[in-house]
Parts: structure tokens; C-alpha cells; sequence
């Protein structure tokens, strides 16, 4: 049995990984229909949500305001990990919603549902033929508090934060949080409004990301951004726009932590976020 204060003694990861996200969708049909082509999702229904899957990735479009983030679901390997995380929470003094034997919800302090569960994922379609695996590995938000967004995953969540930017002033603009070994399962970045950024597929190697790369030019959708390598992260990228403005990753590479890596601490410049090229800043 886990030791619900394991985690709190030592500020090791919770052991859990991103395995769906869910978007509201200000068109959730052609939303998919655009997820389709690039990343290679079978699209379902279930009610009023289009559900796109693919081995290891799956993104479900629900109708609502675009771009912003409805739930965000991390993963346990078991029963044990997750209660014990549970137990963490409410030690804490953790609101939990949705609570089951093998889930619970929390809403974090801009209204994102945060869910936690165990169990076998469930099963997915065949990409398209050709393309490489790529691993939903991890999201990115935008808010106007990151200081706040962040204490209450590291503190509350029991995230470990891997790298931060400051800016001259010394305030916090982008944050790389983990919850596994991975450099980061959610980054979060300062910006006028609350909104969500991108999502993160991991492709096996530099060799597989290029292959995604020809694939995007192949179905003709031109590259928003890179390719590129971050800083924070160290892995190789590109990214699309989709019509609700959310981008797309396919990365390579990411840093893998050692446990107790000290936390990173990077300048607030365009070179932090690609050390290759063209920058994208959220502040």
C-alpha cells in the first residue's frame, strides 16, 4: 500500500500521466474534421461531443466558447496510487467532486476540471495509415496569474514544478509542472486572459517528428510555428493553429527528470521558448 504522506515528505511526482483532454468548441464538427486530417483521429459521437481517438491520444470537442479547457484527465497505473493521491487532497483540504472508486474531479482556481483516475484506457481506432505514434504527453494554459495557477498545482495537486521564467521584475511568466519522470504534464503561461494554449503529442524520435512534419505538408496545413527546440524541456517541436486559436504540438525528445532535479530558472526572452528560431510570446 501507498503511503498517502510519501509524496508530501519527499515533493516526488504523483506518478500519474495526461491521457484525455476535453475543449469546448465553437464549431466541435469542424474542429474535428480539422483533428481528423492532421492528427489522425477517428472521430465518434457521444450526445452533443465529438470524440477523436487514436492510439495513446484522445481529445473529445464539446460545444461551448473556443478555446478553453473543460477537463484536463490524468491517469494512475492503480487503485493504490490513486486513493493515496485522493488522501493527499484531503489532507490538504482539497474540494473533490465526482468522487468514485476509481475517479475524482477538482476544479482549479479559473474553473478547469482537473480529473483523476485509474483503469484501462479506452480503446482506440487506427490512425491513419502511415503516420507515426504520437503520445498525448501534455497541455499548456494561459492566464493572467500564473503565481496563483501555480501554487495551487504544486500545493494543492501535488505537481513538481521543473523549470520557471521570471521577467526582469522577478514575476513568474511560464511554468513547466510535472507528474511523472516527463519534464512537464502542464505548462502554464502569463497572458491578458484565461484561455487554453496547446496540447502536446510526443513522437518517438527527431526521425518520427520530421515524418509528422512531411505529413502535415502532405494533407496541406502549413506549420503555425517551429520546427523548433524549447528551452525549458529541451525537446524538439512544431506546432499548428486550429480555428478556435488552440495550437497543436507534435514534440520529440523531452527531458526526461531525475528524481529531486533542482527546479530550472530561465530568463523571460524569445530565446527561453525557442533556442532555434522564430518565438512565440505570450507576454
Amino acid at each position: 500500500m501507498i503511503d498517502p504522506l510519501d509524496l508530501e515528505r519527499t515533493s516526488m511526482e504523483i506518478g500519474a500521466h495526461l491521457a484525455r483532454l476535453e475543449l469546448t468548441a465553437s464549431d466541435p464538427a469542424a474542429l474535428a474534421g480539422f483533428y481528423a486530417r492532421t492528427f489522425g483521429f477517428a472521430v465518434s459521437h457521444q450526445g452533443d461531443a465529438h470524440v477523436c481517438r487514436a492510439p495513446e491520444r484522445e481529445l473529445v470537442l464539446r460545444p461551448g466558447k473556443g478555446g478553453q479547457l473543460h477537463l484536463a484527465c490524468f491517469r494512475f497505473d492503480s487503485a493504490a496510487a490513486l486513493h493515496a493521491h485522493r488522501a493527499q487532497l484531503q489532507a490538504r483540504g482539497v474540494a473533490l467532486q465526482e468522487v468514485g472508486e476509481s475517479a475524482h474531479t477538482v476544479l482549479d482556481p479559473e474553473g478547469r476540471r482537473i480529473r483523476f483516475e485509474h483503469g484501462p484506457a479506452a480503446p482506440a481506432a487506427s490512425t491513419a495509415d502511415g503516420l507515426p505514434s504520437a503520445r498525448l504527453q501534455h497541455f499548456a494554459v494561459r492566464t493572467p496569474d500564473p503565481a496563483a495557477l501555480l501554487a495551487f498545482y504544486t500545493e494543492q495537486l501535488g505537481f513538481v514544478l521543473s523549470d520557471r521564467v521570471r521577467d526582469e521584475a522577478g514575476a513568474i511568466t511560464a511554468a513547466f509542472l510535472r507528474t511523472d519522470a516527463e519534464h512537464h504534464a502542464m505548462a502554464i503561461f502569463r497572458a491578458p486572459l484565461a484561455r487554453f494554449d496547446h496540447f502536446s503529442c510526443e513522437a518517438q524520435d527527431w526521425a518520427a517528428l520530421r515524418d509528422w512534419a512531411d505529413h502535415m505538408a502532405d494533407a496541406g496545413f502549413p506549420l503555425a510555428w517551429g520546427v523548433g527546440r524549447h528551452g525549458p524541456g529541451n525537446d524538439t517541436f512544431f506546432m499548428l493553429k486550429d480555428m478556435d486559436g488552440n495550437m497543436a504540438e507534435i514534440s520529440a525528445e523531452l527531458e526526461v527528470c531525475e528524481p529531486g532535479r533542482a527546479v530550472g530558472e530561465w530568463p523571460h526572452q524569445p530565446s527561453t521558448l525557442n533556442r532555434w528560431g522564430v518565438r512565440i510570446m505570450r507576454s
